[in-house]
């Protein structure tokens, strides 16, 4: 599965949307870049004047007239450009802090089995590569494209002002700059898109081969995954070697349009000055101009160029917010905690189910075990529970609602997932913690902690709760990450959790105690714990046994090592290792 991009229509919104919000802004940017034109437009303005008044005959004031207020041009040019660049460098952070704002806002809402399907490689790159490449394209080249813009003009609108005759001349290079630019254009979108996706594809395949190289190397898949990999920097290679072959059309043909206006107002001016249609001076005007606007033309066709990246990245960006929701929030409200899943089904792929028909009725405040093989299908199950997928059939309800109908912060104030993959954000450890419960105060965490068994590694930390952990802070074990998400589920205070291997981390000593700890805080809650360690099972009040995706056995641990079935195996098993 891919996750959506924004089509034309949708861009040219989002464009306009931006322009009308930062109207005043943009209006100032091109004001100071046009007033830092007109100045720069008057150094071949007066010195065609000059040539002119020199060939009639003039006095020495007068050139120095000239001169003075060609200095005068120089240094007002100089003062505009400077405020012109800030004020578009400051416009640029602005829109480009909204953009990345907003595009935080949608990736946090997304539904998580649509972030699954579709793989960490794509959301990553968009939230990496595409968000560099606008950021480069707000900040420099929209206001550079409007600059360009203005600048060409204005140079077309003096030069016709200078020679109306002469200025014809400028027009000599069009033939062949307007097919070649609408060649090009006509092409670089599907071709950047394509090359957006490519490199997509290779960081999300260079990624899990990174993250999963234990099973990669456990399983001998290194060959596979290199292959994998070859096939991916093919496509990537033939997709940059499209839009290289775009610009090696493009460049030249631009080039050559250059210097056509240049040898055409030359040749036509010359043409002019021997009928007596123009001055010595007008064709000098107009010819510094040629030369001086190409520079302008070129910057104005390398920003298309990279405007054309940004859109198809901006494009990708937008298309996250067109991704549906799994789930529409209704207005019923639980009568009670009771949790029960009524014939659920689930597939990750359509027509195969990893789950099928699972009857599961929790007793509110019971401990339930959830054990079996891996791959069954246990913590496929755990996310039905949680509400973190809708079922593909049947429902898993609490109180009478279903759990897809609630609202998800209503949701998660009764049914919590933990698993054992957690993540560190960048901040203190208060921080990390706070973002279980905002308003939690210094005690309410300690509390947290020490219900935990973490209060006594967090206190010997160098500022305790407020040391800085995450990139660039103080290195935590995966263990202590581990103890980190339980505090904040504890913090949290659902009154049904389903904890995932939450405790796979610790060593089996300390796990132990953990769980022990964990039962006083966890009394009078209902707990689902998926577990290896068959010792959690025998503390449960109640143990299933899931396989092929489906509760084979469910009962008390003696009832089950009684009944001699597949629980005992496991538990008989498990004790001789």
């Amino acid at each position: 599965m891919k996750l959506p991009v924004a089509d034309g229509p949708a861009l040219r919104r989002e464009t306009r949307t931006l322009v009308r919000r930062h109207r005043g802004a943009l209006t100032v940017v091109v004001a100071l870049h046009a007033a830092a034109a007109c100045a720069g437009l008057a150094g071949p303005w007066l010195l065609g004047h000059l040539i002119d008044a020199v060939a009639v005959g003039t006095t020495s004031s007068y050139v120095d007239r000239t001169v003075a207020v060609l200095v005068v041009a120089v240094l007002a040019q100089t003062v505009l450009i400077r405020y012109a660049q800030r004020s578009a460098m400051v416009l640029g952070e602005s829109v480009f802090a909204e953009l990345r704002e907003e595009f935080l806002s949608t990736v946090t809402r997304l539904p998580l089995s649509v972030v699954e399907r579709a793989g960490t490689g794509d959301l990553i790159a968009r939230t990496t590569t595409d968000i560099d490449r606008v950021q480069y394209t707000v900040r420099f080249g929209v206001p550079r494209l409007l600059v360009s813009g203005a600048t060409i003009a204005l140079t077309a609108v003096a030069a016709a002002l200078t020679s109306p005759l002469v200025a014809l001349g400028l027009l000599a290079g069009l033939p062949l700059l307007l097919p070649v630019a609408r060649w090009y254009l006509r092409r670089a979108a599907p071709a950047y898109l394509r090359e957006s996706a490519a490199y997509a594809t290779l960081n999300g395949t260079i990624t899990e081969s990174v993250e999963g190289a234990r099973t990669v190397d456990a399983l001998n898949l290194g060959a596979r995954r290199r292959a994998r990999v070859d096939d991916d920097l093919r496509e990537a290679f033939a997709a940059e070697s499209k839009t290289l072959w775009l610009r090696s059309i493009l460049f030249p043909g631009i080039d050559a349009s250059f210097l056509l206006p240049v040898v055409a107002v030359l040749a036509w001016g010359a043409y002019l000055i021997s009928t007596g249609g123009a001055t010595i001076g007008a064709v000098t005007t107009i010819a510094l101009y040629a030369t001086q606007i190409i520079h302008p033309i070129w910057e104005l066709i390398f920003w298309l160029d990279e405007i054309q990246v940004g859109a198809t990245s901006l494009a990708r960006i937008l298309g996250v917010a067109n991704v549906l929701p799994d789930r529409t929030a209704g207005s019923a409200q639980p009568s009670d905690e009771h949790v029960v899943a009524t014939e659920v089904r689930y597939a990750y792929r359509e027509g195969h189910d990893v789950l099928h028909g699972i009857d599961l009725d929790l007793v509110v405040g019971e401990r339930l075990a959830v054990v079996g093989p891996s791959g069954t299908g246990k913590s496929t199950l755990g996310r039905m529970l949680a509400g973190i997928h809708p079922p593909s059939g049947g429902a898993v309800t609490v109180g009478g609602v279903p759990l897809v109908e609630l609202p998800l912060g209503d949701l998660r104030g009764h049914v919590a997932l933990v698993t054992q993959e957690h993540h560190v954000f960048v901040g203190s450890v208060a921080d990390n913690l706070r973002l279980a419960r905002v308003e939690a105060d210094d005690a309410e965490l300690e509390r947290a902690l020490r219900a935990v068994d973490a209060w006594g590694w967090v206190e010997a930390l160098p500022d305790g709760l407020g040391t800085g952990v995450g990139s660039g802070g103080a290195a935590l074990t995966p263990a202590q990450a581990q103890q980190l998400a339980l505090a904040r589920l504890v913090l949290l205070d659902p009154h049904t959790l389903v904890l995932d291997e939450a405790t796979s981390l610790l060593d089996p000593r300390a796990a132990r105690h953990l769980e022990r700890s964990l039962s006083a805080v966890l009394a009078g809650r209902t707990v689902v714990a998926i577990a290896h360690r068959l010792h959690t099972a025998h503390d449960a009040d109640r143990v299933a046994v899931v396989d092929g995706g489906r509760i084979v056995e469910i009962g008390s641990h003696d009832e089950l090592v009684a009944a001699g079935g597949d629980y005992a195996a496991l538990w008989h098993s498990w004790q001789q290792e």
